[in-house]
């Protein structure tokens, strides 16, 4: 008689066997690596995974709400779940989510293209579609070369930077970065450029007055710039504040300034606008506050709202035409990308652009940054804000061990860490860049919501102390 064979289960995996939010968390220990982010330390941590969003509210798998301080990495521009924005994104799919834009166009990149013109710069008459702030550098700075090769001047290959500079992590943008955490590891694959102290108030040699810092930065950007005119394509700065780098500001008049020696130089100006861009800063564009239009303009991030993956390389007439001529000359820029003017996506940032039109952002914004400014004073009272730096809803708050000596917290003390953490348990998501405190709201964030945010930022440091 054959023996009878029991079937057995089908075995479960550890994580399997865990409750749901737990088995959540086993899953991403077990399969995910995060963007800047130590692994050893998130193994042995509790990590917060985002469910839902609502408003300028962030939800986990726990139901706990928290504010999104962060605008989800300084994208989110009118909040989750926007009922205009959802209701485009849900047309367009009626339609196409996406077709090639290699030998075709699409309507929404169209119109996108037409409100952007309409609103950059006076100058800026061209966009050239990519995926993230990244590659929208790389286009431009591939766009400055290939320009002066097509204008005969072959020699002009180099670019200009600003220190503590963030461009973004492909090698082009890293090339052009300023951050040595970030940058210094990948320096024998990356291309020689040379460097212009940027206007870190401060931490300034000379003392921190706003006007001498700039004249003094400025006159160190003359040197490089008079040095190697012929060399150099062109000069690539964040304009009125270096993001990524602890959000430094830039004395009034820089970027207007900067301008003028570029023009002295014969030199192009790339205007990285990927976090300044959209509102951020009270305006538009950073580029707004002093009337400058830039050779090229990066813009990602906010483009659509916070939504879907865009970005753009605005470019003047000028530019463009230098790649214009017969097929057999082969001027055309070869470049692209496979999700290049995603449907999907543009219609995402139409929409976008539809609102800040119909509620009125840029108006409503002038009330919040004063909101901000008046009562960031108060954290001076803490013993370890040393500064303070602000543009429109960009907020900095380094922290220091000593006010006196402005003595520097070391990267192991993990003092910016400490604080974002403490502010999670009071209910709202912050980011350090090292000892800087980033607080970049949503600007749909009104005034209450953001006095909750400062007060949260403002014990948590407290608390730390």
């Amino acid at each position: 008689m054959p023996s009878l064979k029991v079937k057995e289960k089908p075995r479960k995996s550890p994580a399997q066997s865990l409750p749901k939010t737990d088995s959540l968390a086993a899953k991403d220990k077990r399969y995910l690596w995060h963007p800047f982010t130590q692994m050893r330390d998130w193994q042995e941590e509790d990590i917060l995974i985002i469910e839902k969003g609502d408003g300028v509210y962030l939800e986990d798998i726990h139901g706990k709400k928290y504010l999104d301080g962060v605008s989800s990495l300084w994208c989110n521009v009118h909040g989750h779940r926007v009922p205009e924005i959802d209701k485009a994104v849900s047309d367009q799919l009626k339609k196409i989510a996406h077709s090639t834009f290699l030998g075709l166009s699409n309507v929404p990149a169209i119109e996108l293209a037409e409100k952007l013109i309409r609103i950059a710069p006076r100058g800026l008459t061209r966009v050239f579609y990519s995926d993230s702030g990244s590659s929208a550098v790389e286009v431009a700075l591939k766009m400055a070369f290939q320009y002066w090769r097509q204008r005969g001047f072959p020699k002009k290959s180099k670019f200009v930077k600003l220190t503590q500079s963030y461009h973004g992590d492909t090698l082009g943008s890293v090339s052009v970065g300023g951050i040595e955490l970030f940058h210094q590891i990948y320096g024998p694959l990356l291309f020689e450029t040379y460097s212009a102290p940027a206007p870190y108030r401060y931490r300034w040699p000379s003392g921190d007055n706003p006007q001498k810092v700039m004249e003094e930065s400025l006159a160190e950007m003359e040197k490089v710039l008079s040095l190697h005119k012929d060399e150099v394509a062109a000069l690539i700065m964040e304009p009125l504040m270096q993001g990524a780098a602890g959000m430094i500001d830039q004395p009034a008049g820089y970027i207007s300034r900067a301008r003028e020696l570029t023009k002295r130089y014969n030199t192009l100006l790339i205007f990285d606008e990927v976090a300044t861009g959209f509102g951020r800063t009270g305006k538009m564009f950073a580029s707004d506050h002093e009337k400058v239009t830039p050779d090229l303009m990066t813009v990602a991030k906010g483009i659509t709202g916070g939504y879907l993956p865009l970005a753009a390389t605005l470019a003047t007439e000028e530019i463009y035409e230098a790649f214009l001529g017969p097929y057999s000359e082969f001027k055309a820029f070869f470049h692209g990308h496979t999700y290049t003017a995603n449907p999907l996506a543009a219609r995402a940032a139409c929409a976008s652009l539809e609102l800040f039109e119909k509620n009125r952002i840029l108006e409503k914004l002038p009330a919040k940054v004063e909101f901000l400014k008046q009562n960031l004073r108060n954290f001076y009272h803490l013993p370890i804000v040393g500064d303070i730096r602000q543009a429109g809803l960009m907020v900095g708050i380094e922290l220091v061990k000593n006010k006196k000596t402005k003595e520097a917290y070391g990267w192991e003390e993990k003092i910016g860490i400490r604080v974002i953490q403490k502010a999670r348990e009071k209910g709202a998501i912050l980011r350090p860049l090292g000892p800087v405190i980033v607080l970049m709201p949503p600007l749909a964030m009104e005034k209450k919501e953001l006095k909750e945010l400062l007060d949260i930022t403002y014990e948590s440091i407290q608390e730390t102390v």
